[in-house]
């Protein structure tokens, strides 16, 4: 196991690199290299938790997709009784797909090689650290060129009347977003050349050049909703192609829905305007030991 933490110019303030003895097999020995007597005397995760901890403290967790990491690191914390201090997350796959690099694909040894950061050892743990985060300073900078948000998500974790605290898991933006309530009424559908009203109902075609996680990030950040299906009550569809002959494109055409590209979508948030919150329609006044909503 290895962890970092870096300073925002890239610069590394400390750092948690060991073997752990894991208690079992430790699995793919010809990919990680790792063998029983390797780790035999190694110590376990409950005996470094307490430093990893102290490590993350304050900090984003930043990972070559960081849900596997999340969940692998908050299960091992459950299972000795211990809470990570981590309120946010950052996946470096999901950053570099937002980049548009044009590289062959999106693994860790592809985009050291795309940004000339030498990789000594693939596949062990404080190499592959190292190599994360000479590979984050210049995607944080190309982001900013790009204008493109950064993939951090917040985490949260509980803890109970029994002391225990578990951690939740990080589910996929897109399967969140739908079910999300929208603080704003659907003001009904967008009107070309005019700004986006808050809680305007807002689909993501497939016909994108941005991510559609970074497109609903900015949709839910803007006050508006986003929504997996098109129907009457969908206000606006994101569509870089507007003669679809299928998917939500093609569907916007049916119920008569705008479309924008995802470039006038994002510059069209730039203008977004105040909409009805949904507790402006509910008036709770007391009558006696009675209610009435209005």
């Amino acid at each position: 196991m290895a962890a970092l933490a870096v300073r925002h110019d890239g610069t590394v303030e400390r750092s948690l690199a060991t073997l752990l003895n894991p208690g079992v097999d430790p699995g793919p020995t010809h990919v990680h290299g790792l063998t029983a007597q390797m780790l035999e005397g190694a110590p376990r995760f409950g005996d470094v938790v307490a430093d990893l901890a102290e490590l993350l403290r304050g900090r984003t967790l930043v990972a070559h997709n960081v849900g596997f990491d999340y969940s692998f690191l908050t299960a091992e914390a459950e299972l000795v009784g211990a809470e990570l201090p981590v309120d946010s997350v950052m996946c470096t796959v999901e950053l570099a797909r937002r980049l548009c690099l044009g590289t062959e694909n999106l693994r860790l040894e592809t985009l050291a090689a795309h940004w000339g950061v030498p990789q000594l050892k693939p596949h062990d743990a404080l190499d592959d650290a190292q190599v994360l985060a000479q590979i984050l300073k210049p995607s944080l900078a190309r982001a900013r060129e790009r204008r493109a948000w950064l993939p951090t998500r917040p985490v949260s974790r509980r803890r109970w009347p029994n002391g225990r605290v578990t951690h939740d898991d990080v589910h996929p933006l897109r399967s969140v977003a739908a079910r999300m309530p929208c603080p704003y009424l659907n003001p009904g559908r967008y009107l070309p050349g005019r700004p986006p009203v808050k809680g305007m109902r807002v689909a993501v075609a497939a016909e994108v050049t941005r991510t559609h996680e970074e497109l609903i990030e900015r949709i839910v950040a803007a006050g508006l909703a986003y929504t997996d299906a098109v129907d009457l009550d969908t206000s606006l569809v994101v569509c870089n192609q507007p003669d679809a002959e299928q998917g939500k494109g093609y569907q916007a055409q049916e119920y008569g829905v705008p479309v924008l590209s995802d470039a006038d979508f994002l510059r069209a948030l730039d203008h977004v305007v105040g909409g009805t919150g949904i507790e402006e329609f509910f008036d709770a006044t007391t009558v006696g030991d009675q209610f009435a909503l209005f």
